[in-house]
């Protein structure tokens, strides 16, 4: 296996580094929501049995009317990282699979480390008969990119013809509802569509996401993940929030994407993407402004790739946005 990447979240090695304990520092490296529904309230003794059936019938039907999936019914699983790591069992390693890029690295790492070889490719005309699996994020993390349905529908069609399938990533599509293809996937039996639940609720704790695919392949991931691979309290904690309005979290969101922006703007720092949970801006000196900021107790997510980028989170308050509005003062941006 390749080196880890290294992601957004590491406080505590940040903080071993620039000093100060972990809970001095604002943590804007990661995109989730900074302001985290309340738990509703469940049964006590989720707590205490193994997840039974009902449980996961129950966060199964609740997600299928929020990803609005019809007559499928989307798949409960401990985080969409542990769907990517199986990824490579759906397709053939003699074949390449095609990454549109730069996205989230986990895709190209575990396909590389399981022996194939990975394209990057930009656009629907990149794809060819070569490719056995596709990976599309959408919305993009870290550019923001968005591909509009019917495209990824297109995709999806050419990738069939070669009897390749296509995974579409929609970690951020929350926000955006109408951009998912989740509710086409019934009608596409190659396409695959991961959900991230914690980013938009602000729960990534709980390591849940959900998979909408055809019954073959979720038949799979539930073979290979195994009994109980999502716990009580998470089924539990989403049938209710899958259920509840979100518009007030969407609200909120967009209100402190909002902050972000006018904090990001008097600074003079050009954004050039992003989604409703974090910029992504580009400077000259990006790692020095990165470094800048960890003195100043404050990590945002630099890139190996591109060292003119930075992604920024979203700060919880005001007080976040006027911290970070002093620290970019101090940076000397």
């Amino acid at each position: 296996m390749s080196a880890p990447i290294a992601h957004g979240g590491g406080i505590t090695e940040a903080a071993a580094r620039f000093g100060g304990a972990p809970d001095d520092w604002l943590d804007l490296s990661t995109g989730i929501n900074p302001c985290p529904v309340a738990l509703p309230k469940i049964d006590a003794r989720v707590w205490h049995r193994l997840p039974d059936r009902h449980l996961a019938e129950t966060a199964r039907a609740a997600a299928r009317g929020y990803y609005r999936t019809g007559d499928l019914m989307p798949l409960p699983v401990p985080g969409t990282q542990a769907v990517i790591q199986l990824l490579p069992r759906l397709a053939d390693p003699k074949r390449c699979a095609a990454i549109f890029g730069p996205t989230y690295g986990e895709y190209a790492r575990v396909l590389k480390a399981a022996g194939f070889a990975v394209d990057p490719v930009a656009c629907a005309d990149d794809l060819s008969a070569a490719h056995g699996i596709a990976v599309l994020v959408n919305p993009n993390n870290p550019t923001g990119r968005l591909f509009p349905p019917g495209e990824i529908l297109a995709m999806a069609t050419v990738m069939k013809a070669h009897g390749g399938l296509l995974v579409v990533d929609e970690a951020f599509g929350d926000l955006d509802p109408e951009a998912s293809v989740a509710p086409h996937v019934a009608a596409q039996d190659n396409l695959v569509v991961l959900r991230s639940f914690g980013k938009f609720f602000g729960l990534a704790g709980l390591r849940l996401g959900f998979v909408v695919s055809n019954s073959t392949i979720t038949e799979s991931f539930r073979e290979w993940l195994g009994p109980w691979a999502v716990s009580g309290p998470a089924l539990a904690v989403s049938a209710k929030l899958l259920e509840s309005d979100t518009t007030p979290i969407r609200d909120g969101i967009l209100q402190r994407n909002a902050a972000l922006h006018a904090v990001l703007c008097s600074a003079g720092i050009n954004v050039v993407g992003g989604t409703g949970l974090f910029a992504l801006v580009d400077h000259e000196r990006a790692n020095d402004l990165h470094a800048g900021l960890c003195r100043e107790r404050i990590l945002t997510r630099k890139f190996d790739y591109d060292r003119r980028w930075l992604r920024i989170g979203l700060a919880a308050d005001a007080d976040g946005d006027r911290r970070l509005a002093e620290a970019l003062r101090l940076a000397g941006v």
